[in-house]
Parts: C-alpha cells; structure tokens; sequence
C-alpha cells in the first residue's frame, strides 16, 4: 500500500502499518509506545508525536529513508502546531476579579498562603470552609498581594460547584490551556492529552492559580502543576480532605473588634463611632459571618439616613432575620441552599433536626434519635456535614455545632419539610432516651446506692463510673433539661418524678447550675399530680434548697420550705418535716432573722435526732452544722466551737448506711465551719488546718464553689496570719470559682484582694 505527503498522519501511519502485516499491538510493542498512544496516531486526537517516536515507529516499519523522512513530514505540522509555550498568551482572558478595598482582616491567613510559595516545588493551598465566609473574597485578595512574584500570569477559574453541573476537568483545562495560548487545533481532544500539555507548559512558568469553588478532589487534580514554582489556590466549601500536600488555610468567624472593623470600611468609621453599641449588636446578629456583615454594610451604605440601631433592632428578630440579610443578588439563605440542595434526603433530615437540638451544640447520640438513624450513619453523616462547611465539629468530644444563621436557615426547612406529627415524634424519642440516661448516670451519685443504676436505654454504651456519669451530665445538661421540660408539659409525670429524684445528690455538686430551679419546680408539680403527698414534699425540699444556693432568694426558699413543711405535716414525714424546718431556718438567717432561724434549727434537730437511718443521720449533720454557723453569727462562738466538734467527731465514727464518699464530704463541710469559727474566735492558727483539709476535700470531689468558698476564708486567715503570698494565691483562686459560678460572696473576694493589694483595681 503506497502513501503520498498529502495524506494525514494518522491515516498515513495505519496505512503503513496494514502495509507491513502489523496489527496495533505488535507495532506498538516494536516501537516501544503504548497501544493507546498508536491509537491515538491513527485517530487523529494525537498530531504532532515527538521526534523520537516517529524514528522509533520508522524503524519498527521498516521504512527506508525516503519513507522516514516521509512519516516525519507528516508529522511535523501538527507538532509546530502543538508549541503554544512559546507564544504569548491570550488577553485577558482569566484574569483576576476586582480586589475588594475594604477587605478586612485575615492578615494571618494571607501570611500562611505567602509562606506557602516554595522556590522548588509548586505549591497549593486549600482554603476550605462555610458558605459565607469570604473564601472567594480571600483568595483573591491573596492572589493581588502575591501577583508581582508570579510574572508569567495569574489566572481565576470559577469551577462552578454549586451548579447542576460542575465544571467538568477537561473544560477547565481547555479555558486554562487558552489563557496559556493553546487555541484552535494545538488544543489536545482528550482531558489526559490537556492535563499532560498544561502540565508541560506550567512547568516552566511562574503562574498563579486561582481554582474557585471546587467541587472535589478529582476536578482539582489534573488542574494542578507537577512542576515548577506556580502557585495554586483553591477555595471550596468542601474540606478537600483527600488532596495530598496541600497546605490548609484556616478562616475562622471573624472576631467582634474585625466584623465592627470591616461595617466601618463599608459604611463609613464616624457613622460607626456614633453608633458603637449598634455596630457590635449588628455584628453579632450577623453571626460575625463576612457575607451577612457586608450585606448588612452595603444595605446601611445604600441608605445613608438610617441608623444602625434600627437594623440591628429589626435583625434583633430570629424571624425576620435571614429575609433582612439580603441586598442585591448578595442573600445569606441562598447562599446555604445552595449547600442544602447538595445533600440527599437523609442528610438535609440530619441537618434540619439539628435545629431541635438544645443548647449550643449536638451530641452524635442526640443527632441519631432527633433524625431516627442508627448511630453509625449518624456519625458518618455528621461527619460528612463537616467535611462540606455545614457544621463545626468540636476540637475535643463527639459534638457538633450549627452557625447560628445556618441554625435558623434549618430551622426554616423544618417548618417547611416536616409535618408536625414527625417533629413531636422526634422530639418525643428524642426526650425520653435522655431522660432515661440522665436518671441513669445520676443515680451514680445517690448516697445510698451500692451497685450499678439500672434503667439506661443503651446499656453498652452508658456512662460507666461517677467520673464519665458526670461528664455526661455536665456535656448533655441542655438537652436532658430540655427533655425534662417536655416530659412536664407532656404530663410524663412519673418520669420527671424519678428523673428529679435521682439528680438531688447530683445537684449538690453543681449548686452554681441555675436550672434546679426548674427541675424541682417541675418534679413538686409532677408528684403534686400523682397524689404522691410524701415526694411532693421531698421535690419541695429541693426547691427550696435551690432557691437557696442556686439563686441565693431567700424569701423564695422561705415560701417553698413553708409549702414542704405544710405537706409534710399532712402525711406524718419526719424526716421531710425535719429537712423542711432547716430550710426554713437557712432562709430566715439569709433575712436576718436570728432568732426564729435558731429556733427552727432546734426544731429541726429534734425531727431528726430519732430518726436511726442513714438518712436521718445526714440531715442531723447537716442541720448541727446550720445551727453552729447560725450560733456563731449570733456572737456565740463557743457554743457553735463546741457543736462543729462535737459533730466531727459523729462524722469521724461514721454510720453503717452511710457511703464512704459521703461522709467525706459531710466532714469537709464540718471542717469548713469548724475553720470559720475558729476564725470568729480570732484563732488564726488553728483555722488554717481546718480550712485546708476542708479546701484538698472539697478540690478532689471537684465542688467549684465550695473551694471557692473555703478559698475566701483562707485567705482572710492568711492574711492576719502576716503571709501575704498565700493569702494571695487563695483570694485569687477564689475570686476565680466563685465568679466563674455567679456566687455572690465573689464581690467579697474581689474586696479582700484589694484590701490585700491597694493598687488592684
């Protein structure tokens, strides 16, 4: 078969090829190229093979040297065609978008992605985040900065995550290799053909690249150079986790001080500064998220005559919020719907329910039941919502964590996506695990227990011990109330009963907790429900103790321990007749009332004095050691010296139904007084032991405020005892657990510091 110059060099080479008896397979394997490389010759999708090739398939041809030459015209055409490198690129095409002037902050960020450039291999850094935090704004405000070091070119490409669809790899590599001059038939067919040649061309070159709005791993990969010194920056609002090499650059919310800072570069710095309270209000309704601030900047600048107070009045409103945080085509909702529409069904549920969850963030478990999902597809989706900027996973636990305009946006969808027979469904799933496992993990905590709570709705994987009982409580505490409250309005009355029956012993640990006022409220009406006279009692014991040390309201605790001592009357209790007495008493101290607060202590005592059991033994304790501290406040501190030994020397001889850790605690309590009488008495030096053992008891059963407390005695003691280092160690340390816990003796810290340190203010 006979070939002349004008035929192609595909058709050419197959006719060759047929010529010689070879069939692709053979010739490639003389040639030593691959089958899909001789393919691609014969089609027509490779032009212009390398001159080295062309030999190689001569000689595997056996062609003389006139059909050498022959092939290697052929060939050339297409290969001059295929030298975009060394022409100039096309105008404009790719450039940069305006760099914003009022961008504001991020200087730590820029910084990272200015020590990324290396001067060997070309670097990539990934900025990856929620919708609306600036990611496009940054890279290219990072791109103008780095500009002048990348001389060959810089370049943005919009890959278009968010659309039907994306932009797929082969475009994108066909509108970067035209931006590099490839045009017309030098521009290879097949992606792998661009990504080699874009590849080729950037290795030589200084580029800067911009990849904005990726979808995914796979569309960034073959846009990346291989070698060289250009620099990529790629923003989407997936992690990118699987992206090998990357450096990752972080976009945190932005703080107060920079959101009120970047309203001032929108609006203006004096109309700002005569608002300055108004401009922190807004910056926090807008979540501190870049794109609400600017579109409530850019609204403000477009109506130079309203205030800002007025804005962040009306955004003051959750409802109203996301409709007002729109201007122009700039909208905080569809930036997020254009995230939701990503997920499928379960996940845009997983989202949605979220926003049912109390408190700040959701735990795996509370995720699982609000959406009605197995555990392990819940983490997996929990997870997967991180990866795509949805949420925010905690640095330490298993916990999650909704932007607060993200959490109306979900809260939206579910008024719109779920009838109201599935949220109360999930609501009600949802509060009886929970109270079911606090009830559980509380009774870790009784007194009187001395094998394993019983009652937990997943017992493999229920808090084991006092320690992880209390993590728990302490990291689910908003959504086992919130389970609580919907029990009471439910009118689930036995479970709230039990559920507040088992958390006492629990709440004495956390007095600082303002939410026993509540727990107690609802457990006091529960048994009021129930008929249930004896607990009824009992749940307002509670309720006045809580008045007592949680909101430290006297005359509240008065009228609950009146109320308990009224019902506990009806029924003939003792015991509660005894604890209602001492509560009253506590009460009537905090008003003043010496006299009728001594008194009922005695009363109290009386009550409790017969009573053989372990419980009876507390409440002695516990009302002697009132009655000592109320002697001593009555300028009878003898008397009340007496009573607080006498009372040690009861909780050192201990009680056969009484556990160990208890009467720890009871003895710490008593040591506390006994030091604080001591104190009264002017015996500075036999109160610090006291106090000491009262403060190692109190620090190891972890009890904040009762260190707290101790702490501020210490210090007082410390001081007339003339050791001033000390004294200030333990003030500090008070002033500390107390404000931290909103006790109110924190002012009295506060003071003695400042009689210890005139100068501190």
């Amino acid at each position: 078969m006979t070939t002349t110059a004008s035929d192609g060099l595909g058709q050419r080479l197959r006719a060759l090829r047929l010529g010689a008896g070879l069939s692709q397979e053979q010739l490639a394997e003389a040639a030593g190229i691959s089958v899909r490389a001789l393919a691609d010759l014969e089609r027509g999708r490779t032009r212009g093979p390398q001159r080295h090739t062309v030999q190689a398939l001569s000689r595997a041809l056996g062609l003389d040297p006139d059909g050498a030459r022959s092939l290697e015209a052929a060939a050339a055409p297409g290969r001059n065609r295929a030298r975009p490198a060394t022409g100039p690129a096309a105008p404009n095409v790719l450039s940069l978008p305006r760099n914003v002037g009022d961008f504001t902050a991020r200087d730590h960020a820029l910084d990272a992605v200015a020590g990324a450039v290396d001067p060997v291999d070309p670097p990539v850094a990934v900025v990856a985040g929620a919708p609306g935090l600036g990611k496009t704004a940054f890279a290219v405000r990072a791109a103008h900065r780095l500009s002048p070091r990348f001389p060959d070119g810089q370049f943005h490409l919009d890959l278009r995550a968010m659309d039907p669809e994306p932009v797929r790899p082969g475009d994108a590599l066909a509108r970067l290799l035209t931006a590099l001059g490839v045009t017309g038939r030098s521009l290879p067919q097949e992606p792998e053909d661009r990504a080699g040649l874009f590849r080729s061309l950037t290795a030589t070159r200084r580029l800067l690249i911009v990849l904005d709005n990726a979808v995914d791993e796979d569309q960034i990969r073959p846009l990346l150079p291989a070698t060289g010194t250009s620099l990529t920056i790629v923003t989407s609002r997936n992690s990118l986790s699987g992206l090998e090499a990357a450096h990752r650059v972080d976009l945190p919310l932005l703080r107060r001080e920079e959101a009120v800072e970047l309203l001032s570069r929108i609006v203006g710095p004096q109309r700002v500064a005569r608002e300055a309270q108004a401009a922190r209000d807004l910056a926090d309704r807008c979540g501190r998220l870049p794109l609400a601030l600017r579109i409530a900047g850019q609204r403000l600048a477009a109506r130079p005559q309203e205030t800002l107070t007025k804005l962040a009045t009306l955004l003051a409103c959750e409802e109203r919020r996301l409709d007002l945080l729109e201007a122009g085509d700039l909208k905080v909702r569809a930036a997020f719907a254009l995230s939701y529409r990503q997920l499928d069904e379960v996940s845009q549920r997983l989202l949605r329910r979220c926003a049912l969850a109390a408190g700040p963030d959701v735990s795996l478990e509370t995720a699982a039941l609000l959406t009605g999902v197995p555990l392990r597809e819940a983490g997996l989706r929990l997870e997967q919502l991180c990866s795509r900027g949805l949420l925010q996973a905690d640095a330490e636990a298993e916990r999650y964590r909704l932007h607060d305009l993200l959490r109306l946006f979900a809260t939206e969808q579910l008024a719109v996506q779920d009838d109201g027979t599935s949220r109360s469904a999930a609501l009600d799933r949802t509060a009886r695990w929970m109270l079911a496992r606090a009830t559980a993990a509380a009774l870790h905590f009784d007194a009187e227990r001395r094998s394993a709570p019983a009652g937990d709705p997943d017992p493999a994987t229920a808090p084991a011990g006092r320690e992880r009982a209390r993590a728990w409580l302490e990291a689910e505490r908003h959504q086992w109330l919130a389970a609580l409250h919907h029990a009471h309005t439910a009118g689930w009355h036995r479970q709230v009963l039990d559920a507040a029956e088992a958390m006492h012993w629990f709440s004495d640990l956390t007095q600082h907790w303002p939410q026993w006022l509540d727990v107690f409220r609802h457990s006091a009406h529960a048994a009021r429900a129930l008929g249930r006279r004896r607990e009824e009692a009992t749940q307002l014991n509670y309720l006045a103790w809580a008045h007592t040390f949680c909101a430290h309201d006297a005359p509240a605790a008065l009228e609950a321990a009146d109320r308990a001592l009224a019902v506990a009357r009806t029924c003939d209790d003792l015991l509660q007749t005894g604890w209602a007495l001492g509560y009253g008493a506590g009460a009537l101290r905090r008003l003043g009332r010496m006299g009728e607060a001594v008194a009922r202590l005695r009363a109290s005592a009386d009550c409790h004095r017969d009573n053989p059991t372990a419980e009876g033994r507390l409440a002695l304790l516990t009302t002697l050691n009132s009655l000592g501290e109320a002697l001593c406040q009555l300028g009878r501190a003898d008397e009340a010296l007496e009573h607080h030994l006498n009372i040690l020397e009861l909780c050192r001889q201990g009680h056969p139904g009484l556990a160990p850790h208890m009467l720890t605690t009871y003895q710490a309590l008593t040591l506390r007084y006994l030091g604080n009488t001591y104190t009264a008495l002017g015996r500075w030096q036999d109160a610090e032991p006291s106090l000491r053992q009262a403060l190692t008891a109190f620090e190891e059963a972890d009890a904040p405020v009762w260190s707290g407390l101790v702490q501020l005695q210490l210090g007082r003691v410390l001081r007339h005892l003339d050791r001033p280092g000390e004294a200030r160690t333990a003030l500090t340390a008070a002033l500390y657990n107390l404000t931290a816990h909103h006790h109110p003796l924190q002012a009295e810290a506060a003071t003695e510091l400042r009689t210890l340190d005139p100068t501190r203010h």
